[in-house]
């Protein structure tokens, strides 16, 4: 669903691999299917896969759009650590992965598949797993660009889960309605990364050097972001920066509305990110209300909670519901102007620490992998 991958910092122990690797490698016990990169932005898959490797060893499978196929070998295969092998295919479609697969598996009898894209189903039919789980993040029949057969992909893979876990409650409310087994994780944060950024961390120089106040954003630019809303506000201050972090998604550069005082700063590790939240004087969330965003709870909501920053989003609807006590919800340019300065004029923050906490001390990652490990232990009811 991306146009390219985007390389992120590697760990010097990483080893790239093509189209042999040692025998023991193979011995897989979940196969993830995924229509997002690893070293892509670092949300809900790598929380979570990173942390079921620990009593599972995976292989996590790319999809194969944008890869070049006249490389040298049809896959590349990255080792993270001992438990967690990433393939990157080098074919044409995602059912030219058959063969990578039966090859890779020939020695294994994997326990779990693990679904985030249901435009991997057709592959059920060719394995044998234990269980199927899919973890439902986004409704990426929703989004632009989406295949017009992933509708009836997800039918499918429905119909074959033991269990489907979803990314937040809109979407665990649609889910419901067609299988018996299925549970709400919200995303969640890794509270001790982000809380970095109340510390004396240093910022990095390309924030730095950009006039505060800053209201800032990270995450992946796309179709989701409402870019007019953006640079409407804007205009209204002038004397505020708008920082925006992250990749561009399904839009060009020609999209991004460009004013003195908006500022782009491209992709950044998930090392970097409390650095950079240590510059925001507010965390925005400027979500379009659209139907790739019908369905959301992002996870950033979260990161920055840690990060002790008061937040202003638009009317997402598992934010609103959940946060809006203690996240201010704006439609307009004229709103989110208003927003910005009563937040900068008051000073709330011991106020909003506590309800922060409050809702920070309910959740973290480790919690919602263990409990969805426990679920893995038992069959479907």
């Amino acid at each position: 669903m991306l146009k390219k991958p985007v390389q992120q910092e590697k760990n010097s122990k990483r080893k790239l691999l093509s189209k042999e690797f040692k025998k023991e490698q193979q011995e897989y016990t979940m196969v993830v299917f995924c229509h997002l990169r690893w070293e892509f932005v670092y949300q809900r898959p790598q929380h979570l896969i990173s942390r079921m490797a620990k009593d599972y060893k995976i292989l996590f499978i790319e999809e194969p759009i944008g890869y070049n196929i006249n490389e040298e070998g049809e896959y590349q295969l990255e080792i993270i650590n001992e438990n967690l092998h990433i393939l990157k295919p080098r074919v044409k479609d995602i059912a030219s992965i058959k063969p990578i697969l039966e090859k890779l598996l020939k020695d294994s009898r994997p326990e779990v598949a693990w679904f985030y894209s249901a435009a991997f189903s057709p592959l059920l039919a060719d394995f044998n797993f234990e269980k199927v789980v899919y973890d439902c993040m986004d409704e990426l029949s929703l989004f632009k660009g989406a295949a017009p057969e992933l509708m009836h992909q997800e039918k499918f893979l429905i119909s074959e889960a033991d269990v489907i876990f979803t990314g937040g409650k809109s979407l665990y409310e649609s889910k419901e309605k067609h299988h018996n087994n299925v549970h709400c994780f919200p995303s969640s944060v890794e509270r001790e990364h982000f809380e970095k950024a109340r510390t004396n961390i240093p910022v990095p120089g390309d924030i730095e050097n950009i006039k505060s106040p800053i209201v800032g954003y990270f995450g992946v630019i796309d179709e989701r972001i409402n870019l007019d809303l953006l640079h409407k506000t804007a205009l209204l201050q002038p004397e505020i920066s708008f920082v925006m972090i992250g990749p561009l998604a399904k839009i060009g550069e020609e999209d991004l509305p460009r004013e003195e005082n908006i500022h782009y700063l491209g992709m950044k590790s998930y090392k970097e990110l409390p650095n950079y939240l240590k510059a925001f004087d507010i965390a925005m969330m400027p979500f379009a209300l659209n139907d790739a965003t019908k369905f959301i709870s992002p996870t950033k909501t979260l990161e920055y909670m840690a990060a002790g920053k008061p937040i202003i989003s638009t009317a997402i609807k598992d934010v609103q519901r959940d946060y809006s006590h203690c996240i201010p919800i704006v439609a307009t340019a004229e709103e989110f102007a208003k927003q910005i300065k009563e937040i900068l004029n008051d000073n709330k923050s011991s106020q909003t620490t506590g309800e922060y906490n409050t809702i920070l001390n309910n959740t973290s990652w480790d919690s919602t992998a263990a409990q969805m490990k426990q679920l893995l232990k038992t069959k479907a009811q």
